[in-house]
This record gives C-alpha cells, structure tokens and sequence, in this order.
C-alpha cells in the first residue's frame, strides 16, 4: 500500500493476525465495498458513486471555468483553498514517455471534447511544474490554442516558509519570472 513503509506492514500484519475482534473483517468489506461503489466521474474523473460526483453536479458552481489537474485526487487540496468554484477535469496521469504514457493514454481527447462543446471562457491548467507537467502543459496549450478560450496556469514559485536554499532551478526561475509588483 502506498506510504506503507516495511516496519508498518509488519505491524499492520501482526494487528490482523493477533486481533481478536471483527475488526480487520470489517476493514475488509469496507475496503471491497469502496473498490465496488465508487468509480470515475465520467465528466471529471472524480471519485462519485452516483452519476456524476458532487462537483458535476453543483449547479451553484462557475460554469464557464475549468481547472485542469493531473490527477484525480489533485482536486481535493484545491477544494480546501475554497478559492476556486468552477469544474475540474483530471487527466489521469501526465505525459512521460521514460514511463511509456503518451498523450493518447490520458484523458486529453476528452478535455478537448469538453472545451469545444462545454462554453468554458477559461481553462485553468494546474498541472506540475516538473519536464513532465510542462511538456503535459504545451500539449494541451497547442489542442487548446484554436478553440475560443483564454488559457491559465497556475502560479509557480517559493512555497510559504521555504527558503532560497532548498528551492531548484525551475522553482526559482518562475518565482522570478511571476514575479509581481507590491
């Protein structure tokens, strides 16, 4: 399991060996239960066990706005910032031909489909800024370009309490190119 280093895997495995309760049974059917219920939003790619998952579904929301992510669970953190009200879409991953992902094995044809037919004014890219995020980024700028749509990215820079020290290169050549009159 992801973040499950080999000291908590004995110690989870030692827990369900020695429990005496339901418990680790329990633990089971929910995690069966989740992997049969919830599944992809077929519009965001969120996580939804009804037709479309709770964004898709709020009326209340921007309409014209569409933040694009890498993945699906890159939409919670900006949820919590309460700062964005528009829709998502979740590409699935980001092109890295090292990990033989292209553009095709991503939900890049779908994003355009959605841009061309959905009304969106502006298309947010919220994408990594790593070799792979930004050769995601061109990708989708240059299907993007021809549509009548402004396109975004997020901002890039020194995260809150980092210093000069630990940031790289590219961190420090986007807070710098970004940066902003005070």
């Amino acid at each position: 399991m992801p973040g499950v280093g080999p000291r908590s895997a004995e110690r989870i495995a030692l827990w369900m060996v020695q429990s005496r309760g339901d418990q680790p049974e329990e633990i089971s059917r929910a995690i069966s239960t989740t992997r049969e219920t919830v599944r992809p939003c077929p519009q965001c790619g969120f996580f939804t066990m009804q037709e479309l998952c709770e964004i898709c579904a709020d009326p209340t929301r921007a309409a014209d706005q569409l933040c694009v992510v890498e993945q699906p669970t890159d939409i919670l953190p900006l949820e919590k910032t309460s700062a964005f009200r528009g829709r998502y879409h979740s590409l699935g991953g980001r092109i890295s031909p090292l990990d033989h992902i292209g553009p095709e094995d991503l939900r890049i044809n779908e994003l355009v489909a959605r841009v061309q037919g959905g009304g969106f004014a502006e298309v947010i890219l919220a994408l990594a800024a790593d070799v792979e995020g930004q050769a995601t980024t061109n990708y989708v700028v240059e299907l993007l370009k021809p549509l009548a749509v402004t396109i975004t990215r997020i901002a890039h820079g020194l995260p809150v309490g980092g210093g000069l020290e630990s940031a790289d290169e590219l961190t420090l050549y986007q807070a710098l190119s970004a940066r902003t009159k005070l």
